[in-house]
């Protein structure tokens, strides 16, 4: 169900700090003080943000931007909590998944070791208006990423033996900041985050979860932008 997958935690800090632009101490500093949005552990001790997290931090930086302090927006989202606890968000509404500056689709690149699972990713990606290149080899990766540089990269770590990890790291080593969702059939989230991914999901993804997630990391969710305009 939606809500359950809300509550999945699959965000780094990373990722999250970008996505509502705070700085990352800033969050550790906020969960310490005031304990109200503490992130899942993973087993190996990484932080954990849900979709639920990212919004009710949203929240807490646009009253921080309209002049409250840290404490009363704070306050402010707990007393929130409260007046929800009952009740179901609002339904979002349409997506547009276009680049704001030309109109053009987003483009997303998919690597995936599996042609099935690639055709099935493929398929609720354009579905919800993005643009999609497949690969199936490790070693395409880096020519797609030089040639025709995607907006995000799904990366099946699995890849030609085990090799996405290994390019998790080369694009950090290369200075780039291209959102990576990680996934995989084996448990391996922490080592995925090392390696600098903003995200991982476990396989077999569920097809809104997956939707969900690359949203959130391109910034361009119905779900977040609503708490945007929520006061």
């Amino acid at each position: 169900m939606e809500g359950d997958e809300d509550r999945t935690g699959v965000y780094s800090i990373g990722a999250v700090a970008k996505m509502v632009d705070v700085p990352a101490q800033t969050l550790r500093s906020w969960e310490e003080r005031y304990a109200l949005i503490v992130p899942v552990r993973s087993a190996g001790g990484q932080r954990l943000y849900t979709r639920d997290h990212v919004e009710e931090l949203r929240f807490v930086r646009d009253h921080l931007q309209s002049g409250l302090q840290p404490a009363d927006a704070h306050r402010l989202l707990s007393e929130r909590r409260r007046a929800r606890e009952n009740a179901a968000d609002p339904t979002s509404g349409v997506v547009d998944n276009r680049d704001e500056a030309d109109g053009a689709p987003l483009e997303i690149l998919l690597a995936e070791r599996d042609p099935y699972a690639a055709e099935f990713g493929e398929y609720f990606l354009r579905t919800e208006g993005y643009s999609t290149t497949i690969v199936l080899n490790g070693d395409d990766i880096a020519a797609v990423l030089a040639d025709h540089p995607p907006d995000l990269l799904v990366l099946d770590l699995m890849i030609s033996g085990g090799a996405g990890l290994a390019v998790c790291r080369q694009v950090r080593a290369d200075g780039g900041s291209l959102p990576i969702l990680a996934v995989s059939a084996v448990a391996s989230g922490d080592a995925a985050l090392d390696a600098g991914a903003d995200a991982f999901l476990q396989k077999p993804v569920q097809p809104l979860q997956f939707v969900s997630t690359i949203r959130d990391l391109l910034g361009t969710s119905a779900f977040l932008r609503r708490s945007a305009t929520v006061r």
